[in-house]
């Protein structure tokens, strides 16, 4: 699976190749939690049933992430967190995790979607 970005007016990017899916309450609980670091191609996603306002916070992150909120494919809020003291909260049915300055040009109204990867097995 991969993260594409299509900001508005702009050509689609990827913005990672591996993306890794949060798809359980213990996965979702432990996020990037105790990680000591991630590739630069990475992002960790939370898929939810409905958006409503969902916290984010960096305790036991010992890294600077970039988090992106979206509800229904467009970025509501981009956020620079800082280990351990960061939280954030915003409205989404997607959240996704990258590694800092990952998202450093998506900005709020561009869409970001999840693809599966057309490479063969």
């Amino acid at each position: 699976m991969k993260l594409v970005h299509e900001p508005d007016g702009g050509n689609p990017t990827v913005l990672a190749s591996s993306v890794d899916l949060a798809d359980s309450i213990p996965a979702q609980m432990r996020g990037l939690m105790f990680r000591r670091s991630i590739p630069d191609d990475y992002a960790l996603a939370f898929r939810f049933s409905s958006a409503k306002t969902r916290d984010v916070h960096m305790l036991f992150v010992f890294f600077p992430i970039d988090v992106v909120w979206i509800v229904d494919g467009t970025v509501e809020r981009v956020e620079r967190l800082r280990p351990w003291l960061g939280i954030a909260r915003e409205r989404a049915d997607l959240i996704v995790e990258l590694p800092a300055g990952a998202a450093a040009d998506v900005e709020p109204g561009d869409r970001l979607a999840l693809e599966n990867d057309s490479r063969p097995d």
